[in-house]
Parts: structure tokens; C-alpha cells; sequence
């Protein structure tokens, strides 16, 4: 009957930061990740932090995965913030959350149907999809915001290439995303044909062409870029070289 109202009440960290904001409403199909979905608006969202304390320490790690992700493509402040902490743990909670919320919020209310801006919130999604779609037909799955950071980590040195990511920022980047998700196994990044083919049925591609959303400075994302195959082989041997 053409649907429901319904209010978001998000229990996790990454569905209070991106999950639960934007109105995307996705399911996996036939083994690809949101391949169906559709954009449905709640009537409001309510959060409330408390509800970070009963995550395990590795879904608390998951969900701030997408709170990295919106500092790095729209505030430099929130990353220079965030990464000057002893520890990613250590941060306002409070306020952070909130702040994250509202990139997103201003980014979705600015392009609601991913015509363009929206894309942006893409960014380590190309790779990270695919990461974590293979990943499901293992005994160790990886987590979504741990595939996230290995599509970041992997899209920000293509972005070096592909959109003049200062050197500098791009090690920051990599620095960082390797502390705070040190001890993954990254092995299956090796079966790099598997990867392409799930990254070949992203929503993103267009004309057969493989796009994606990279970074021209931290803070600053450009979206519907084209990257090659042998460039993407590249940049995920050199993560699972270095991953620690």
C-alpha cells in the first residue's frame, strides 16, 4: 500500500553515522552487495551513543570506518582532529557522531538520488564492496567497515594518480588506516580477478568503464573517475604488501 512511515532508531555506530541517514534501502542479490534497492526517507532519526557501549571493540572499529571516510572526502578539520588523538577511542563521541552526521546529511539533502555530489560518499566503496562481497564465501568475513578501510586505503593511492593526491596525504592516510585496522588478513586480496568481476556489476560504471570516486586532497573528493584494471591490480598488491 505504497509503503510505510517509519523512524530509524540506529543501535550501531555505523548505522548511526551512515546507514540510517539518506534514505538507501538495499538488499543482496545473487551474491552482490544492495544490488536491489530503492530511496525511502524515514520520518526521523533518533541516536543515541549510549548505544556504543554494548558494540564489540572490532563493530565499534567497523562503524568509524564511515566517520573517517566522511572527514576524508569533506573535512580536513575533522580529519586533522580525529588522527591527532592517542587514540581513535579516545575521541568526543558525542560530538563526533554528530558532526559526521551532518556531513552526510548535507551531502544526501544536497543530491538525495546519487546524480552527482552524493558520489562522494562513495569513496573506498568501489573497492571495499568488492573486498567484502568476496569475503562472504570465507570462514572470515570481513567486517563492513573493515573492507571499507582496505577500499580507502587501496582507492587513496590511486587517487594519487588519478586526482593528484598530495604524496603527503596519501601516506597519512595509509599510516593511519593501518593502525587503527593493524591485524587484518588481507590475502584475498591476491585473487584480483574475482575482485574485478564483482567491481564490473558496481552501480558506479558507466559505458563499460570501471568509476570511481577519489580524493584530490583530504577533504576534497571529485567522483566518476575512470580507473584501469592493472592500476587497481596495483594498488591492492601494494596493500597487502604493506598491511600489517
Amino acid at each position: 500500500m505504497r509503503g510505510l512511515d517509519f523512524i530509524q532508531i540506529p543501535t550501531s555506530l555505523l548505522s548511526q553515522v551512515d546507514a540510517s541517514v539518506g534514505g538507501k534501502l538495499g538488499v543482496d542479490f545473487n551474491g552482490l552487495k544492495n544490488f536491489i534497492g530503492l530511496f525511502q526517507n524515514p520520518k526521523a532519526v533518533l541516536v543515541d551513543p549510549n548505544f556504543i557501549d554494548t558494540l564489540t571493540s572490532e563493530d565499534h572499529r567497523s562503524g568509524y570506518a564511515e566517520m573517517i571516510k566522511h572527514a576524508m572526502i569533506r573535512d580536513r578539520n575533522i580529519w586533522d582532529r580525529l588522527t591527532s588523538l592517542d587514540s581513535w577511542k579516545n575521541m568526543d563521541q558525542e560530538n563526533e557522531i554528530y558532526e559526521s552526521i551532518l556531513i552526510k546529511k548535507d551531502v544526501v539533502s544536497q543530491d538525495p538520488r546519487e546524480g552527482g555530489l552524493r558520489k562522494i560518499l562513495n569513496f573506498g566503496h568501489t573497492i571495499g564492496h568488492a573486498v567484502e562481497t568476496l569475503s562472504f564465501a570465507t570462514d572470515q568475513p570481513f567486517l563492513h567497515g573493515e573492507a571499507i578501510a582496505i577500499g580507502m586505503a587501496a582507492e587513496a593511492i590511486l587517487s594519487v594518480d588519478y586526482c593528484g593526491l598530495p604524496n603527503e596525504d596519501a601516506r597519512s592516510i595509509l599510516t593511519y588506516l593501518n593502525e587503527v585496522y593493524d591485524g587484518l588478513d588481507t590475502n584475498l586480496l591476491s585473487r584480483h580477478d574475482e575482485i574485478v568481476e564483482f567491481l564490473h556489476s558496481d552501480k558506479k560504471n558507466k559505458g563499460g568503464k570501471l568509476q570511481f570516486s577519489l580524493l584530490k586532497e583530504i577533504g576534497n573528493c571529485s567522483w566518476d573517475i575512470a580507473v584501469s584494471i592493472d592500476d587497481i591490480k596495483k594498488s591492492l598488491e601494494a596493500i597487502q604488501r604493506d598491511w600489517k
